[in-house]
This record gives structure tokens, sequence and C-alpha cells, in this order.
């Protein structure tokens, strides 16, 4: 047992901590800001670890710090490590939500965050007043590495139809929804109703998060056959009914999204004149982390809130 820790001996283990961090966050000011500790304290905790692991982890290359050969070697096990210890720690603590400090930590689209959070906060004000949470931009559909990592809690995610769950994440369904078309109250060529060659005849809004080249819309058109000329692509949905609002051009999206962004701005909804698949927002966490205390609380919160939502266009 002495020779599998000999190598620890020589170490201050919050010094992992500060290499997580910085591993993560690729400054030092930004990881000192996460860990609550000065840049100076920070650089001090980075000037330790160079010296007792002799080498210097983190190069500065331009804005950030990448780190070298060493540290990437490192940083899987130390992340490993650190969150398995939370967890151990946390799971020996009581969970109690009405006094509880925790951060949880959510992956999300603009539009998923605009369509699940509010009812969630909303509630977690009222039985957990004290609870942190931090939004992080979603990378994937799935984010799977930050689940499996412990780096984020929750995804909030879409699915279309039935689709393969990644090995080891978990998922409930909140939300089942629809397409429907928005455009500005007073559009020059489209009445009170919406025909297929109307449609194709103007142009269009894409949300593109992933850098798809194509999206659910377009690809439904592609395979009967028909295009639709996209005018503008954007990589989130709150830019597009204000665009919307001050020109022709039409966004087909969730209906649900409709109804909540038309009471920001004038906007008229239409029924999609084809037929596409149902748009499902899903909760996804990982299975390594389902079994803690707060963990299931709020797998819980999120199903009693996110259940109040329903689209009703």
């Amino acid at each position: 047992m002495s020779i599998m820790h000999s190598g620890l001996r020589r170490l201050d283990l919050n010094l992992l901590v500060v290499f997580d961090a910085l591993f993560r966050r690729r400054s030092v000011t930004l990881a000192a800001d996460e860990l609550a500790i000065s840049p100076s304290a920070c650089s001090h905790a980075l000037s330790r670890l160079r010296e007792t692991l002799a080498d210097e982890l983190f190069v500065r290359a331009g804005n950030a710090m990448q780190p070298t050969a060493q540290a990437l070697l490192m940083a899987e096990g130390v992340a490993d490590a650190l969150r398995i210890l939370a967890d151990r720690l946390s799971s020996a603590t009581p969970f109690e939500p009405s006094s509880s400090k925790r951060t949880f930590v959510f992956a999300a689209t603009d539009y998923t965050a605009y369509s699940l959070l509010p009812p969630l906060i909303a509630r977690l004000e009222q039985v957990a007043p004290s609870l942190h949470i931090k939004v992080v931009h979603a990378t994937n559909r799935d984010s799977v590495d930050e689940l499996r990592e412990g780096r984020i809690h929750f995804a909030l995610g879409v699915t279309h139809g039935q689709m393969a769950l990644p090995e080891g994440l978990a998922v409930f369904d909140c939300l089942s929804d629809h397409y429907v078309v928005v455009m500005r109250q007073g559009h020059t060529r489209i009445g009170t109703s919406l025909s297929l060659s109307q449609y194709l005849a103007e142009r269009h809004i894409a949300v593109l998060p992933w850098e798809d080249t194509a999206g659910v819309v377009d690809s439904v058109l592609t395979r009967q056959g028909l295009q639709r000329d996209v005018a503008v692509q954007l990589p989130s949905v709150m830019a597009a009914p204000f665009i919307v609002a001050q020109s022709n051009y039409l966004f087909t999206l969730p209906s649900l999204a409709a109804l909540q962004l038309s009471r920001a701005v004038p906007l008229k909804i239409h029924v999609v004149p084809f037929d596409t698949p149902k748009y499902k927002l899903r909760v996804l966490h990982h299975l390594r982390h389902t079994s803690t205390p707060e963990q299931q609380w709020m797998t819980e919160q999120l199903r009693l809130a996110l259940g109040e939502l329903s689209p009703s266009y």
C-alpha cells in the first residue's frame, strides 16, 4: 500500500483540483474564478505542481494555456478521481434541498433552455431557494462526454422519432411537439392560410445549432424531391423572430417556442403545409450518477416542472 501511494506523499492533493480547473478552463483567471481563489494563488499552485511533477503542464499559446503531453496523460485520471471523491463525500452527507447550496449544471441550446428552464427555476425557487443552477452551451445533441465525466448533471436535448441512446445514458421525454411556421404580421403575400406552393416560394430562416448541413425540415423536403430557399442560417433561435418581424422570411420551428416567441414580437403562426416528424424534448443524464440522492431529487423536480409544459397551438 505504501508503494502504491509513494508518489502521492510528495503532492498536496488540493493541487489536483487546481490542475483539473486549469485543464478544463485553459486560463489561470477562469480557473481561479471557478475555484474562488485569486489568480496569484492559482499561479502559485501551478508553480508547485510544476516543481513536484517536473513538467511545465501548461504552456501559453496565444490567449490560452495549452496542456503538455504529460498533462494530457494525467487529465482523465485526475478528473475521474476528483469526481469519484466528490460523489462519495456528497453521498455521505444527507441532501437537504431546502438548505442545500449545491450547484447543478445543465447543458442546453438556447431553445431548450428557453423552453424548459423557466418552469424548473420557478419551482426550485420555492422548494430549494439556496440551490445554484449553471447552464452551459450544449456542444452536441447528447453531451455524452460531459455527462460521463460529471462536468454536467443533465443535458436538455431533442430527438425526432426513435433514436438509439448512447451507452451509459438514461433519458426521459418531457414534451412532444409539432412544427409550425411563423411570419410577420401583415406579410405581403400570405394571408389566413399557407399552402405548400406558397411556402416553397418564400425565403426562409434555418437554425442549425450543431453546424448540420441540413435540419429536419430540409431533410423532409429533400425526401419529397422538394427544396426551400434558406436565406439565413443561424446557430441559435433567439435572433430569428426579430429577423422575421422585420422581413418577409418564414421560420419553421416547434409550436411551444413559436407561442413563447410570439409574446415578444408580433408574429403570425401557421400550420406547416407538409408532414413533419414529432419534435421531442428530452432530459438526459448518466447512469453512473443516478443513485445519488441529489440527482434523484433533481430528476423528480424536472419531471414535475416540465410535465406542466404543453403545446397548445
